[in-house]
């Protein structure tokens, strides 16, 4: 699967038979949040959503920013994968995204 990062739009993404899915995020100086995960319901159950946060958080760390996570979906990533050392976001609630 081939991700793609547009950092003008602040999201990574990759297209599955036609279907877009992303993660978008807000990053600042210090930390990578990723707002919310996207991956339509045609394309689900293929690990999509577990890769682009991957890559995300792994953009995060090359760069010496914080995963942060105010997506559900990220949190529980993030949760699994303790070795990122990331965090859920002062916004975050659980079960939710900032949609």
């Amino acid at each position: 699967m081939e991700i793609t990062h547009d950092k003008n739009k602040s999201e990574f993404y990759t297209i599955v038979d036609g279907f877009k899915a992303h993660v978008a995020y807000v990053a600042d100086e210090c930390s990578l949040d990723i707002k919310h995960t996207i991956v339509p319901k045609e394309i689900g159950g293929q690990g999509i959503a577990s890769a682009l946060v991957k890559t995300a958080y792994d953009y995060a760390i090359e760069n010496k920013l914080t995963p942060v996570a105010t997506c559900a979906y990220a949190a529980t990533w993030l949760k699994r994968h303790p070795e990122y050392k990331g965090c859920e976001s002062k916004d975050y609630i659980e079960g939710s995204c900032a949609l």
